[in-house]
């Protein structure tokens, strides 16, 4: 029996037959499924569906169990009816309780989707970490290298168990930048470019933490760099130029980061032709570090929202970057592409069926054919309900026809979209 209730309504051991609103308003890929996952209640009760439809003969009614009821799941209907009937009256097995909790610091691999399930885990605890390294810094603190050493130690597994998954979720989540969002996502960039450059693990780790500390000297500065705009005064511009000495000078104070760590906040604006600052450093006068963290600084602002412009897609600013005259170093840039993907997570394709689609998980073996989710018909110029393709396994029907800027195609609060439908892939395909 089928009854209508309002969100609000909603219990665990439902039943959710029909969720009542526009597919905008919702985070699930399915629409009938029995309701046993905490998160996916709360994910309900956050939506702003009009109500919800629940079935009370496969799921509990309002008040509780119904009395009718007599099985817990919904047999597949190629059952057999004399199967169907006994599965009916055994109850479901209950879920293996693990002996052994996820350990943040595994490198054992996992899937993209269940990835990034840790990686918002790992955003929090870290996030919570540098506010406090980075207000004591401002205090004039010492930074140790144990305090921001859990950090690398969670961002470096995350990024061996999968190593798109971490910054695929940066790219998409992020609505602006804060000095910590933006010192996590650099310095996970660092990590994954390190790997792709095959260090070895300790000067992997060195790297991330040379992109998690380079801008501690911002703590510094007599102004305020939230409010500056895009356009700087000479002065201003000058002021902001001292982070680089003012962070290489703090951390020299704790006699813990190691040399190399330390020079990145002097080198992270140095350009390989010789027109970047504080010392006009030119080629391999400028560390390795140095041009690895100057490719992955610029390559996050510029895939970020900020207050006065709004984010790039990842394509444009690989295009842009190889377009800069030789700032940066050819052959690391071309490995740090190499470490996102041709198409990186997060980034938005055009499809052979004139539809758009957000880039969710990659294909090892063929970086140009990614899974992807629709989201939008350009043709009729609405957003539709998404798609998941595997562009791997549908080829001669399916294809990239190349990267797409959405802000070409007016799609209302795309931001608030590229979020649901990237939330809504991890939660169905992990």
């Amino acid at each position: 029996m089928l009854k209508r209730i309002d969100v609000a309504e909603v219990r665990l051991g439902m039943y959710i037959h029909k969720l009542e609103g526009p597919w905008l308003k919702h985070p699930f890929w399915k629409t009938k499924f029995l309701l046993t996952d905490a998160g996916q209640l709360a994910d309900l009760h956050a939506s702003e569906l009009d109500a919800v439809v629940i079935d009370v003969e496969k799921g509990d009614d309002i008040g509780g169990e119904a009395p009718t009821r007599k099985r817990q799941f919904v047999a597949p209907s190629h059952t057999p009816p004399i199967e169907r009937a006994r599965l009916e009256l055994v109850p479901p097995p209950r879920s293996p309780v693990s002996a052994r909790p996820f350990d943040p610091r595994s490198t054992t691999p996992t899937s993209t989707a269940r990835e990034v399930g840790h990686a918002i885990g790992i955003v929090a605890r870290s996030e919570r970490i540098l506010a406090g390294v980075f207000n004591q810094a401002r205090l004039g603190k010492a930074i140790k290298s144990s305090q921001v050493e859990p950090v690398i130690e969670e961002l470096f597994a995350s990024i061996q168990r999968n190593p798109h998954a971490f910054n695929g979720l940066m790219r998409v989540k992020r609505e602006n930048s804060s000095l910590y969002t933006h010192a996590l996502a650099v310095s996970a960039l660092m990590i994954a470019l390190g790997r792709e450059m095959r260090l070895d693990t300790a000067r992997i780790k060195q790297a991330g933490m040379a992109g998690l500390l380079m801008d501690v000297g911002m703590g510094h500065l007599p102004l305020d760099v939230a409010t500056i705009g895009e356009t700087l005064t000479e002065k201003e511009h000058e002021i902001v130029k001292t982070h680089t000495r003012l962070g290489y000078d703090f951390l020299a104070i704790g006699g813990e980061i190691p040399e190399e760590v330390m020079k990145v906040c002097m080198e992270h604006h140095e350009r390989v032709d010789g027109s970047g600052y504080p010392l006009g450093l030119a080629g391999e006068g400028i560390s390795l570090f140095g041009r690895m963290a100057a490719i992955c600084d610029v390559y996050d602002s510029m895939t970020s929202d900020r207050p006065h412009r709004p984010r790039m897609e990842p394509n444009t600013a690989f295009e842009k970057m190889r377009g800069s005259e030789g700032q940066f170093d050819a052959e690391v840039l071309n490995q740090f592409v190499e470490s996102l993907g041709v198409y990186p997570i997060g980034s938005v394709v055009l499809l052979t069926s004139h539809r758009l689609a957000l880039v969710v998980d990659q294909n090892c073996d063929d970086y140009t054919r990614p899974r992807v989710w629709t989201f939008y018909d350009t043709v009729d110029a609405k957003v539709v309900k998404p798609e998941d393709i595997n562009l791997i396994d549908s080829i001669g029907h399916e294809d990239i026809v190349s990267s797409a800027d959405p802000d070409g195609y007016n799609i209302p609060n795309f931001a608030a979209l590229r979020e649901m439908v990237f939330t809504s892939a991890s939660k169905a395909i992990a």
